[in-house]
């Protein structure tokens, strides 16, 4: 599903903001998917991914991302929000 979410993106959306979860340190899927998106790609992670297990220190999804935000709880998101706008050339809120 999310594969598909992605895969419909190239044709939505002008950029992407993504969580992949657990996908996130397994799925060579979701990173041929994103690989392929072709837009600017945010990756954010709730929590410092490099506090916790060492499984969690190797994201797939980084190597397709342009920007990643981890550690800062929900303000990730805000800030991936403003981050993709100015790489859309929009302005951040």
């Amino acid at each position: 599903m999310l594969i598909d979410w992605i895969q419909e993106a190239r044709l939505k959306a002008d950029g992407l903001i993504i969580n992949g979860a657990g996908l996130t340190y397994t799925s060579v899927a979701v990173l041929d998917a994103l690989l392929m998106l072709g837009k600017p790609i945010i990756e954010v992670h709730m929590s410092n991914i490099y506090k916790r297990e060492s499984f969690r220190h190797h994201s797939f999804i980084s190597k397709a991302a342009t920007g990643i935000v981890a550690g800062l709880g929900p303000l990730g998101y805000e800030l991936a929000i403003t981050a993709l706008a100015r790489l859309l050339g929009g302005k951040a809120a």
